[in-house]
């Protein structure tokens, strides 16, 4: 998990035109206001907050109010509530998106997910329709990502999208008040896009010889 709270620059856009995605068990689609009981929900854990930079701890109703008001798509800004899909109903499950930052020069791309969702692969699928996303909509060359040493789990997540590691660094956890070490990883286009030739290729259907 990392940071996924937007700028306090961005502002909210009611535009019927924002992006909505799907995978094979998500649809991704801007925070709404009507998502604000369910990110209350989920985000107020220790073990979320903990692992992010900005996430408060306790997480109340109005944290996410002021998170949803922010939320916004812009040339470098793009942040998507994930909802599982279970039959004709959508359930949030967390939310996940990408932000300019003043210490990155590249926008940074994280995610969260509530705790009964952890180990289904969810956001490894959720990571990958938003990368594809920054890269085929937008001109963005590269993203850039970081997530405590301690959370292994959270850089395999980042590894399986392509992302590679670029150092250590110091993040300033909000829940904990307290500047604690991080792998920095990055992910390029061109890295993208490779991995995307390997996808269509191992995609190919090979008929059986007759």
């Amino acid at each position: 998990m990392s940071v996924v709270e937007p700028s306090p620059r961005a502002t909210l856009q009611e535009n019927s035109s924002t992006p909505v995605l799907e995978t094979h068990r998500l649809v991704l689609r801007m925070p709404c206001i009507e998502d604000v009981n369910a990110i209350a929900e989920l985000a107020n854990n220790r073990k979320i907050a903990e692992m992010t930079a900005t996430l408060p701890f306790p997480y109340t109703a109005e944290d996410a109010r002021a998170f949803v008001s922010q939320a916004a798509f812009t040339a470098d800004s793009a942040i998507f509530s994930l909802l599982l899909k279970r039959g004709e109903e959508l359930s949030l499950v967390g939310m996940c998106g990408y932000t300019s930052r003043a210490y990155s020069p590249d926008p940074v791309i994280g995610y969260w997910l509530g705790e009964p969702y952890w180990g289904q692969g969810l956001a490894t699928e959720a990571l990958n329709a938003v990368i594809d996303y920054a890269f085929n909509a937008t001109p963005l060359e590269a993203l850039a990502s970081s997530t405590r040493v301690v959370n292994s789990g959270a850089r395999r997540v980042l590894e399986k999208c392509g992302f590679e590691w670029q150092g250590v660094g110091l993040w300033q956890v909000k829940a904990l008040g307290a500047s604690l070490p991080v792998d920095r990883m990055r992910l390029e286009r061109k890295v993208w896009l490779a991995r995307q030739a390997e996808r269509a290729a191992e995609a190919k259907i090979v008929p059986f010889p007759h």
